[in-house]
């Protein structure tokens, strides 16, 4: 930047607002060859410029002063920058805003279509004017209000400077328009509308400060509006929160407080796993809650782990007991069937290990995997046994195969004594059968029951025939026979009188009642005849 000596002592004179918008320094006048006609295409340019890149926030004189009036040409130095322009000639980057939330992406992009330089003065000429000492003053609803002094410079000029600082304030304006239509967060936005306020009152700009007023009093409305409905809309959020966090701890205390002894140990630590991850998960992503109720929630989603942990351990440990203990047992059962599995003892050696089985059952479980290991060495123990058994068994059956034959055969001669006509003949036969029956021997034991059956069956039948004659011939029979008979029919002589008697007085009611009775006893004597027949 090309700078006068310090003696040149000219630069704006700020007028009744300097302190709240200072104003720009002024570039020493040229020599009376350039005059400022000369400058208008710079300072036009200037104003182009700097309407983009003037930083409206900046409040101190320092921002300002990085803003120079566009200086004379000079043959030999180099052009001076334009106002706003960085002195490496690079360009000025876009003054930043009061820092407030994010916008969405839609507000970024610009609101509102700058003026050109000339219609941006053109529109300021409506709203204000500049004197001849270079004062500029804008008129606010008939009121004229001094904005700052801009000296050696054209009307025009010195308008432009004012009229820039306008087109931001309103700039901002539009772009917090655009953000409230958006819905964006409204959070900050009333110290942006709070700063182009102190904009307009300070009268440190010329345009139309009444509309850009109005259009902030409805802006006030509409950030207020809005941080209502962001309020609502946090407390609603917060309240499904809530609700979803209570839904998790409820049901981590649902998965804790089950018995014990009927926890599905596995299912139920899974499900208690996915609960603490949905609570992580809805810490990073559901939004934070209050402190008392963040507190309490943890609190109770903690001791639900707690005692779920707690029940759990004291499970397995009773378990681990329960274990060792039925392994115990078991053990001692497995010796002792290890012990008797040598025996050839086979009868009482059976019996023994049955006991055994009934006491394997009665005993306590152990896990799985180790009762499944211990039954198999209890079964290994008794297939010794039974296996040895078997085998001698089979040996046996063998040997006793001829005796089946033998018995075979007297089981068809057994059969041919039936049926019974002659008793004795039949008892002799029998008893020369069973007399050989024994000395045959055993049968292999597949036909030792069936062969043992049809002996026995041909035995019982002769039995029968033995038992019938007996009971024919019996004396005491007979003599109980003959006495029942005498009863009867003297029982009977004595009904028929009665009959006779009941119909001579004429009481023929009395009569057929006696006759049944008659009936009745003259059928038992037919019975009692036949049976008295059959004993003789």
């Amino acid at each position: 930047m090309t700078e006068r000596p310090e003696s040149d002592d000219r630069r704006p004179v700020p007028g009744p607002s300097a302190s709240s918008t200072p104003e720009p320094p002024v570039t020493p006048a040229a020599s009376s060859s350039d005059g400022p006609a000369s400058e208008a295409p710079a300072a036009e340019n200037a104003t182009s410029d700097a309407a983009a890149h003037e930083a409206p926030s900046s409040g101190t004189p320092a921002a300002d002063a990085a803003a120079p009036a566009p200086a004379p040409k000079a043959p030999a130095a180099p052009k001076p920058p334009r106002p706003g322009a960085r002195p490496d000639g690079a360009a000025p980057k876009a003054p930043a805003g009061p820092k407030g939330p994010k916008a969405p992406q839609a507000s970024a992009e610009v609101p509102h279509t700058a003026l050109a330089p000339a219609e941006s003065v053109a529109r300021a000429k409506k709203f204000g004017r500049v004197a001849e000492d270079g004062t500029v003053y804008v008129t606010v609803q008939g009121t004229e209000y001094e904005c700052g002094q801009f000296p050696d410079a054209t009307p025009d000029e010195a308008l432009a400077y004012f009229a820039r600082k306008f087109d931001d304030a309103e700039a901002q304006v539009a772009l917090l328009e655009q953000r409230i239509a958006a819905k964006a967060p409204a959070g900050d936005m009333r110290k942006t509308v709070a700063h182009v306020r102190e904009q307009v009152d300070a009268h440190g700009m010329v345009g139309d400060l009444t509309e850009l007023s109005t259009r902030l009093d409805t802006l006030e409305d509409a950030i207020r509006v809005a941080l209502e409905r962001e309020r609502e809309e946090a407390r609603k959020h917060k309240a499904e929160q809530l609700a979803r966090r209570t839904e998790i701890v409820e049901a981590a205390e649902g998965v804790a407080g089950q018995d014990p002894e009927k926890t599905q140990w596995k299912q139920s630590s899974t499900r208690m796993a996915e609960l603490f991850t949905q609570w992580q998960g809805h810490q990073r992503s559901g939004g934070r809650l209050s402190k008392s109720d963040e507190d309490a929630l943890w609190k109770r989603f903690r001791k639900a782990r707690t005692t779920f942990d707690r029940h759990r351990k004291a499970f397995f440990s009773s378990l681990d007991e329960t274990n060792a203990k039925a392994k115990r047992v078991k053990q001692g059962l497995i010796a002792e069937a290890e012990a008797l599995s040598s025996s050839t003892d086979w009868g009482e050696t059976a019996g023994k290990y049955r006991d055994l089985m009934d006491r394997w059952k009665a005993a306590p479980r152990a896990s799985r995997k180790d009762d499944d290991a211990l039954w198999a060495r209890f079964r290994a123990a008794q297939d010794v046994f039974f296996d040895a058994r078997k085998a001698a068994n089979e040996q046996i059956d063998k040997e006793f195969e001829g005796n089946l034959a033998v018995k075979e055969e007297l089981l068809a001669e057994a059969k041919r004594i039936l049926p019974v006509k002659d008793l004795e003949s039949a008892k002799k036969k029998l008893a020369s059968i069973q007399q050989r029956w024994e000395e045959a021997g055993k049968v292999p034991r597949a036909h030792m029951r069936r062969v043992e059956n049809e002996l026995r069956s041909v035995e019982d039948s002769i039995k029968k025939a033995e038992d019938d004659k007996w009971r024919r011939t019996d004396p005491e029979t007979k003599a109980r026979s003959n006495s029942m008979l005498s009863q009867l029919e003297s029982k009977i002589a004595d009904q028929r009188a009665a009959v006779e008697a009941a119909r001579a007085s004429g009481n023929e009611k009395k009569a057929a009642s006696l006759e049944k009775d008659l009936a009745t006893s003259e059928q038992w004597l037919v019975t009692l005849q036949a049976s008295a027949s059959e004993l003789g």
